[in-house]
């Protein structure tokens, strides 16, 4: 027999592997590996979810309409320029089987979401990466990684691993040194947990032009990651775009209702917000005390750098594991060094302190 033969690219692909969510003979376990929201979402998103039981044999409205109105009301935005998918992953694949192929280029910021690169090589196209500078985006060095090969460029911002950012000025010479054609995709999964003055989710840019999208997300501060419910703001063109290559019902009834009912509950956000404004500070004083080199984030979520290197946080995350403490382990994003912490609830919290506390004795 003779097995069919994948495109080009595929097999060079290294699936995507998820927080984890369990320890094998540990029954307390707290998942920290994930930046979902300690809160969980807003009990009006719950009983929406619920209500649609009774309706699960019709199919959901495949223009996501009532979705797409409460976005447009909560962010001030025409509910013509939005499109929502299953999560903004999809988004992610969706423009790039929409805007690359075979000979063309991806760019990226060297510590990216690993979603870039894998949608890229599904679409044979090639991912490049841009140096960064402290673990932050430098957009001199990704506008010198541009050739006449790139099509797409992604910016996490905030990004994940790192928390970290690049401020509304940045984007915008970013955007502006980028060649006619190359489309700048701002994934902007965190901006809910941003205070910064100088922060920009990129809503400016795709309002003003024609090749710039802003991504969004229900996974995080809305709780409401089991769903997968994401969304995009695009120019017209693009939305013409992505409606031809998304399938035709994608975003499921339960998940469009929790949605509509996430916006609505503004004190829910606002604490988990607040929960994070608290936690986050806290947190990155504590460990910063405990010897660790805490990346400065602006998400919900810390970074950080053991000083012996990647045997001594391979030998932390061990420990954490063996207390029920799940962290995010980083060698797949080329920092073997660190661990990824979400910032959880207060308890949880202290306990991964005094489980480091412990370790680093």
């Amino acid at each position: 027999m003779t097995a069919p033969k994948p495109n080009a690219g595929i097999l060079d692909i290294s699936p995507y592997k998820g927080g984890e969510a369990a320890v094998a003979g540990v029954t307390d376990v707290r998942k920290l590996s994930s930046n979902e929201t300690p809160l969980g979402p807003s009990p009006q998103a719950i009983a929406a979810y619920k209500a649609q039981a009774d309706e699960l044999h019709r199919y959901p409205d495949g223009a996501v309409d009532l979705l797409r109105q409460a976005i447009a009301r909560h962010h001030g935005l025409p509910a013509e320029n939005i499109i929502c998918s299953n999560g903004s992953d999809e988004l992610i694949s969706l423009i790039c089987n929409a805007y690359c192929g075979p000979g063309d280029e991806v760019l990226y910021s060297r510590h990216g979401f690993l979603m870039y690169p894998i949608a890229a090589k599904a679409r044979g196209a090639t991912p490049v990466t841009a140096e960064e500078t402290n673990l932050t985006t430098n957009v001199d060095a990704l506008l010198a990684k541009v050739t006449p090969r790139t099509r797409i460029v992604f910016l996490a911002n905030p990004n994940n691993p790192t928390g970290t950012y690049i401020s509304a000025a940045d984007l915008r010479r970013l955007r502006e040194g980028l060649p006619d054609g190359v489309l700048l995709v701002v994934d902007a999964a965190y901006a809910e947990y941003v205070s910064r003055n100088d922060y920009s989710a990129g809503e400016d840019l795709v309002r003003e032009r024609d090749d710039t999208v802003m991504t969004r997300t229900f996974s995080k501060i809305h709780g409401l990651a089991a769903l997968r419910l994401g969304w995009a703001y695009a120019p017209a063109n693009v939305i013409a775009v992505l409606n031809r290559v998304r399938g035709p019902f994608n975003v499921n009834s339960p998940a469009q209702a929790a949605g509509v009912a996430a916006l609505a509950d503004v004190a829910h956000t606002d604490k988990a917000r607040a929960h994070n404004d608290a936690e986050l500070p806290r947190l990155t004083k504590a460990l910063t005390a405990l010897g660790l080199d805490v990346v400065p984030s602006v998400g919900n979520f810390l970074l950080m750098r053991f000083p012996k290197g990647a045997e001594q946080a391979q030998a932390a995350d061990h420990f954490l594991r063996s207390r029920g403490l799940i962290l995010r382990a980083m060698a797949g994003y080329g920092l073997p060094e660190s661990l990824r912490l979400t910032i959880g609830t207060v308890a949880e919290n202290d306990r991964v302190l005094a489980a480091l506390a412990d370790f680093l004795k």
